[in-house]
């Protein structure tokens, strides 16, 4: 295939050569869809909804299956009524082996139903797919985790390493509101303290037919800084024009954002996969695979590899303007004028690094450029383990056979940061495929296959026991 039209999801397609075998549902799966509905069909978003109402459901399934108020109940904490959080334990009989968590986030991302094709918190099945907010992102996985724990149960299965589980509030929303995990770690850190968590952030992606391409498991992630660009000044009447324009000034600070390119940042995550990535990448790719692997400081080989947006967001520190505003009157020189830029920041490289390239970039003394509160500390990237790289590798070639499994570093955001707080290495784990389009989440018509979300869910019970016995 021709370079230019070369993408990171192409690539890693030519890596597949099969997809996973078709499934009836079972009893089992049949409780479980119980579950899932119930927890999708409760409103969880900021603005209306109720993550108390959906732990407290959680948790009455548990204690039903035979779980104490003490080995699972809702945390929910004063002031914040509507954000409760689930935690619960199943005691291990080692005495040595050290916890593993569980973890994924109740809430989700706002949507109204004047914009739905079908009302966003009611899910539907339908032509083979799961619709509703939060289906995938992160419901699923806050419902499997938890059925894990009854299944556990009911069978009378003891694992060696005591699992623990956390299904959260405040992972979508913003500073105003609380953040469950972050919480748990800076309160009540005996909730999560554990060996290594198993997060979302990984999971796998489907052809436009549905056929497997990749599994991933996610091994890092960028951090989410914001900066506000501002300009002042006395404005006048705009008849009579001066060049020392607020307006101009932010605009070719815009501008100036927009050719900020940050140097090639790698870490073990993407070292190791821009490895599994070269052999099926064209000749050219391949070659600059090789000189940016032997340095990171090759311009031209990185400048080849970017121009893939993926590839150019996994490799470098990246900034973005999404928001502006000026002015105060039509017939006015603008007295203020003022700027959004989003940026994703790679591990090792901090903030006030970024703060200072945007400033150097820009070069104008009369744009401001201030940090904004940032509601999530740095990512901290956890190892590249083969305790845990080794049981997910083994067992998707088991249950998804041809379908290769690559470390990947998320160029967006996760609770990851919160437990790293304290100390937790956590990973975004594989099994559940997602659409190749991004399946609507946080935009319109969230989808995810009927298949994809039993087929994940027995491969995420399989690897927790896993882990649990060793």
């Amino acid at each position: 295939m021709a370079l230019a039209k070369w993408t990171i999801a192409a690539g890693i397609a030519a890596l597949a050569s099969s997809g996973a075998s078709a499934q009836t549902l079972r009893p089992d799966q049949s409780a479980f869809r119980e579950l899932f509905v119930e927890l999708v069909n409760t409103n969880t978003a900021y603005s209306n909804g109720n993550c108390t109402v959906a732990a407290e459901q959680l948790a009455k399934r548990m204690w039903d299956a035979g779980f104490t108020k003490d080995e699972a109940r809702v945390v929910v904490v004063p002031g914040y009524e509507k954000e409760g959080n689930l935690v619960a334990e199943f005691k291990g009989s080692s005495k040595t082996l050290k916890p593993m968590l569980l973890l994924a986030h109740i809430d989700v991302v706002e949507a109204r139903r004047e914009d739905w094709t079908r009302d966003p918190f009611t899910l539907v099945e339908e032509d083979g797919f799961f619709y509703a907010r939060g289906v995938a992102d992160d419901k699923v996985q806050a419902a499997i985790w938890v059925d894990s724990f009854i299944r556990f149960k009911k069978s009378g299965y003891r694992p060696k390493r005591t699992i623990k589980l956390a299904a959260t509030c405040g992972e979508e929303s913003n500073a105003e509101a609380l953040n469950g995990a972050e919480w748990l770690a800076r309160n009540m850190p005996e909730t999560l303290s554990s060996e290594f968590a198993l997060n979302e952030g990984g999971g796998g992606r489907l052809d436009k037919e549905g056929k497997p391409q990749f599994l991933a498991i996610q091994v890092g992630e960028k951090a989410t800084r914001t900066f506000d660009l501002e300009t002042t000044n006395p404005g006048g009447h705009s008849s009579v024009p001066r060049p020392d324009n607020a307006i101009y000034d932010l605009a070719e600070a815009i501008v100036a954002v927009k050719n900020l390119g940050f140097p090639v940042q790698l870490n073990e995550t993407t070292r190791a996969f821009l490895k599994q990535l070269s052999p099926v990448a064209p000749a050219a790719a391949q070659k600059a695979i090789a000189d940016l692997l032997a340095d990171e400081t090759n311009i031209e080989a990185g400048k080849l590899l970017s121009m893939d947006p993926v590839m150019n967001s996994t490799l470098r520190t990246t900034c973005v303007a999404t928001m502006l505003e000026a002015g105060h009157a039509a017939n006015a020189l603008p007295q203020r004028a003022k700027g959004v830029v989003n940026c994703r920041i790679v591990p090792g490289m901090s903030t006030e690094d970024t703060q200072s390239a945007i400033e150097k970039a820009i070069a104008n003394p009369r744009v401001k450029v201030t940090l904004r509160k940032p509601h999530r500390p740095m990512a901290v990237p956890p190892p590249l383990d083969k305790r845990i790289l080794d049981p997910a590798i083994k067992l998707a070639g088991e249950m998804f056979p041809g379908v290769p499994l690559i470390p990947t570093m998320a160029t967006g955001a996760t609770d990851a940061t919160m437990t790293a707080l304290i100390g937790i290495p956590t990973y975004g784990i594989p099994g559940i495929f997602f659409e190749s389009d991004g399946g609507g989440i946080h935009g319109l018509n969230e989808r995810l296959r009927v298949k994809s979300v039993y087929d994940g869910r027995d491969y995420l019970h399989r690897l927790v026991q896993i882990y649990a016995d060793k």
